[in-house]
């Protein structure tokens, strides 16, 4: 829906009834990714929602991390005694030499540490003071600061490389649902699964039914040239970049509540590096009623787009850059987004000029 800004200027308009600050692995821009410091703070800094990646050990625990290979978030490669652990999986049609969660207990995950993914941008202050959690463990965390904070925190975990763990025995998706409905707060707790994989979520969404209001999908969209793996794996030829035009979004919303793309899906760079103009996809998905969630707003100069860097230095974190990119996507409709700093998505919305 198209809207008449106080500036004059014609702009796209959310249909979420509230556009949402999601998490993005908590605050990783400022903590460990998906450790429970991190949500934390994602939560004090005014986060709606936190996001756990979600991956399993050998005794079929849900934990949480970005990719269940592990060498690049935590300390594994210092422990000698999971020296021999260390092997070559391919995963999603990619050959990857690390540790990988499935091969691990969880007793023996707990033994680990986290550390920071991006040290040539972040801190590394942190490093090895918090353990991985588990998806049990950030249920737990998240309904107490909700009862401590007198508000509710959304929930919105991502389904890894969902049709791998099939594949070796580890099937995610049902125990996803058992642990939210064996907690009481993700019975009635807004909990959004997300997936870049096709066949997952419509089996979630034929499991769910209408009987479990409070739980939405979403299905992620990555670059317009890929397949989701589960289509690639049957030998299917859908890619993404099918699936967002309107009839491929139409689709989307038979199974799914919202689409999370790349922000440059939405307002794509120019040449020189500078935003350019948005795309129809904001407008396209709202037609077919589907909201947009889109990922992910870093506070670095590196991240943003070159006409709201500060100074000439990657490394250089930039608060008024990313508030300022944050609404320029809000411009155009988004209804969510995920951003690595919180307290610079809530800035950018609370401080925004309404329309």
């Amino acid at each position: 829906m198209l809207v008449m800004a106080p500036d004059g200027q014609t702009k796209e308009a959310p249909i979420a009834t509230r556009v949402l600050v999601i998490g993005h692995r908590g605050a990783s821009a400022l903590r460990p990714e998906h450790t429970l410091a991190s949500y934390a703070k994602a939560i004090a800094d005014g986060a709606d929602f936190i996001e756990p990646d979600l991956v399993m050990t050998r005794d079929g625990v849900l934990v949480a991390r970005h990719e269940n290979e592990i060498s690049g978030t935590t300390d594994v490669a210092q422990h000698p005694e999971f020296a021999a652990r260390k092997t070559t999986r391919t995963i999603d049609g990619h050959a990857i030499t690390g540790w990988f969660t499935e091969d691990f207990m969880l007793d023996e995950l707990k033994m680990l540490r986290a550390r920071e993914r991006l040290p040539a941008f972040r801190s590394t202050a942190y490093d090895g003071q918090f353990q991985i959690p588990t998806l049990d463990e950030i249920i737990d965390f998240v309904a107490s600061e909700a009862a401590t904070s007198g508000r509710m925190i959304g929930i919105i975990p991502e389904i890894k490389h969902g049709t791998y763990f099939q594949q070796i025995g580890l099937p995610m998706e049902d125990r996803v649902l058992a642990t939210l409905a064996a907690h009481a707060y993700t019975r009635t707790a807004p909990v959004e699964i997300q997936s870049f994989e096709v066949a997952n979520l419509r089996y979630l969404r034929h499991k769910l039914g209408k009987t479990h209001p409070n739980i939405r999908l979403l299905q992620l969209i990555d670059e317009a040239t890929a397949h989701p793996y589960d289509v690639a794996a049957a030998g299917g030829k859908l890619s993404y970049g099918d699936m967002i035009t309107p009839a491929g979004l139409h689709e989307i919303a038979s199974y799914a509540d919202a689409i999370g793309p790349n922000i440059r899906a939405i307002i794509p760079l120019a040449a020189d590096g500078t935003l350019g103009a948005p795309t129809p996809l904001v407008r396209d998905a709202h037609a077919a009623k589907l909201e947009v969630h889109a990922y992910t707003f870093r506070p670095e100069n590196h991240y943003q787009a070159r006409n709201f860097w500060q100074g000439n230095d990657p490394n250089t974190f930039n608060e008024a850059g990313s508030v300022a990119e944050i609404r320029a996507y809000l411009d155009a409709g988004i209804d969510a987004f995920f951003t690595d700093d919180p307290a610079l998505g809530r800035r950018a919305i609370d401080g925004r000029q309404a329309l």
